[in-house]
């Protein structure tokens, strides 16, 4: 599911075998059982890539470049921010970068010299309105875990801390926001993480952006700097079965970047984009760009 500052969605804690490791287990094996009948079906309609589209992407990129946009990424520190910054940074797509979190990343590459870095108390946001000005796009990869967070955490993070950085980013002049939400993700839901996500982009459309873009992605697939054995787990299942099937079900992390990046040099007339796993799939696979 998608995940954020520090990207931070995971399950499971320990490795080493006893209690905790068979607990970890025990509650991965629970989530994928939810999973599984939460994802016999799509989580909605979305938007796909035409060969047409596909074949303009060169182009497209080009025209997007010439217009000389800057972008914000709030949770970069994590796996799918991370990643979504280097594409930016190889595509060369904006003028001007900013990553906005709780602290400063230490980059060694060249490429990273001008990356501008804003520094905020997300408890505080209000306080650092200046931060998100100035921003044509906003890619949003925020969010953390219940079981590293609790449940207030969770929700103050993934709810409350996503909810105000829209708000002071349209405030800012921000044009296009693009969501990294959850498959799944619906505020009736019984399921906490799903319903908080479900709440978020009901709230966040509430904004009125030019332009508002969900990405709900399934299983993200990924190597994390962190240690997770319930998510390897998972991974590891998905990873086993028939990729037709996989595929409707989870995505590299990857591929996530590349839909982000292509749906946001594809110009369009719609208000609301809602991408589900398999448009991001499609739109993910429209190049090699970057490789998994």
């Amino acid at each position: 599911m998608g995940r954020g500052d520090a990207d931070t969605r995971g399950r499971g804690d320990s490795l080493i075998p006893g209690p905790a490791a068979l607990s970890a287990a025990a509650a991965a094996a629970a989530l994928l059982a939810a999973l599984l009948l939460l994802w016999l079906e799509d989580a909605g309609p979305g938007a796909g890539s035409s060969m047409a589209e596909t074949e303009a992407l060169p182009k497209l990129r080009e025209d997007f470049r010439m217009q000389n946009k800057s972008v914000f990424i709030l949770g970069a520190s994590g796996e799918t921010g991370r990643m979504l910054l280097k594409e930016i940074l190889e595509q060369n797509l904006f003028s001007k970068v900013t990553l906005i979190g709780r602290r400063k990343l230490t980059f060694d590459e060249e490429a990273y010299k001008n990356v501008n870095q804003e520094v905020v108390d997300f408890e505080k946001l209000d306080d650092y309105a200046s931060a998100f000005q100035g921003h044509d796009v906003g890619f949003c990869c925020l969010g953390t875990t219940r079981k590293k967070a609790g449940a207030e955490g969770f929700v103050r993070v993934d709810r409350d801390y996503v909810l105000k950085s829209a708000e002071l980013a349209k405030a800012g002049g921000c044009k296009h926001f693009n969501l990294l939400s959850s498959k799944g993700a619906d505020k009736s839901s019984n399921f906490l993480y799903l319903q908080v996500k479900g709440e978020v982009e009901a709230r966040v459309e509430e904004l009125q952006f030019e332009r508002y873009s969900v990405f709900r992605p399934g299983v993200l697939l990924c190597d994390r700097q962190e240690s997770r054995p319930g998510e390897w787990l998972v991974r590891k299942f998905f990873g086993s079965l028939p990729e037709s099937w996989a595929s409707g079900h989870s995505v590299p992390v990857a591929t996530v970047v590349r839909a982000m990046l292509n749906n946001a040099v594809n110009p369009s007339g719609k208000k609301k984009e809602l991408l589900d796993n398999n448009a991001i799939h499609d739109l993910g696979k429209a190049n090699d760009s970057l490789k998994p």
